[in-house]
């Protein structure tokens, strides 16, 4: 299996980034999915849970200081999940990861330790 993590850099407050997970060897509807973010200055601590979305694509949730600014999305046919982030702050820098458990058919999991598969994470920065 292998998640790798693409479409982070730096940005000015106010831009977007577009995220994207792809998965392999694991089959995207049987897992749920989450993207999580590493703060700078926080390493060693939990990963901050961000947004989630199941296995079958149908539900999804987001940490309240994203919403409605970040949309997270899967391409089952690319067996990819996207997070789209606008209106970006310099609060959101940090390494974001993607992260996949296979699904758990209630509530989506949201924290760091409900998920056993995740990728190597890329860089996000928000700077004037």
């Amino acid at each position: 299996w292998r998640l790798v993590e693409s479409g982070g850099g730096s940005v000015q407050p106010g831009g977007s980034l577009n995220l994207s997970c792809a998965i392999s060897g694991l089959s995207l509807d049987k897992y749920d999915v989450g993207w999580f973010r590493q703060a700078p200055g926080k390493e060693g601590q939990e990963r901050e849970g961000i947004s989630y979305i199941n296995n079958r694509g149908d539900r999804t949730a987001y940490r309240d200081s994203v919403k409605g600014r970040f949309t997270i999305s899967r391409d089952g046919a690319k067996s990819t999940v996207h997070l789209q982030m606008n209106r970006l702050e310099p609060a959101d820098s940090g390494i974001y990861y993607c992260a996949a458990e296979y699904k758990s058919g209630g509530a989506l999991p949201r924290l760091e330790d409900d998920y056993t598969y995740w990728g190597q994470g890329t860089q996000v920065t928000v700077s004037p």
